[in-house]
């Protein structure tokens, strides 16, 4: 089995920081969005207003409600602005946690598949080991039962492994059926 990866921990905190980064950019859009509904509600009470003016009080009345009325929008810009600017910031932040997380995202995934490779190799020299094992018995009893048939047997040597991309095909130099057989 393969050894964890030692930097879990750390990517653990990454992600966790990466998250706290993400509800803070969306408690910053969710602000945003609630100043731009309120300067459109404003605005559109600044447009809403009588149609006609009957008297002299009315008209002040009126002037000085779109006067406030301005003064509120102006306000409302400025929040507008300055939650723009904290989303910016928080924008930036889950960014930053983001990059942090994804090298050692990257990282974990190398070590994944250096170790289902190591214990690839491991399950591979155990194949070879039983196969090795299998062919010495098999040479073995061979060479029992020839001695015990008054048969001298000839000293056999295992196959070489196959390099890689080599063909595997059987040849026997006494087969002429086989590559490289006897014709």
């Amino acid at each position: 089995m393969a050894r964890a990866f030692s930097l879990i921990g750390l990517l653990r905190l990454r992600h966790a920081q990466q998250d706290q980064a993400a509800g803070r950019l969306a408690e910053a859009n969710e602000r945003l969005r609630d100043a731009a509904d309120r300067r459109v509600a404003a605005r559109r009470t600044l447009d809403d207003g009588p149609a006609q003016v009957t008297d002299a009080a009315m008209l002040s009345a009126l002037a000085a409600s779109r006067a406030s009325s301005r003064g509120m929008l102006a306000e409302l810009d400025a929040v507008a602005a300055r939650r723009r600017a904290d989303a910016e910031q928080a924008q930036a932040e889950f960014a930053a946690a983001r990059r942090a997380a994804i090298g050692l995202e990257k990282l974990e995934a190398a070590h994944a598949v250096e170790a289902a490779a190591e214990d690839l190799r491991t399950e591979q020299a155990a194949l070879d080991e039983i196969a090795g094992q299998s062919w010495r018995t098999r040479a073995a009893e061979a060479a029992a039962g020839a001695s015990a048939a008054g048969v001298t047997a000839a000293p056999s040597v295992p196959p070489a492994p196959a390099a890689p991309g080599a063909s595997t095909a059987l040849t026997d130099p006494t087969d002429p059926t086989t590559p490289g057989g006897a014709a």
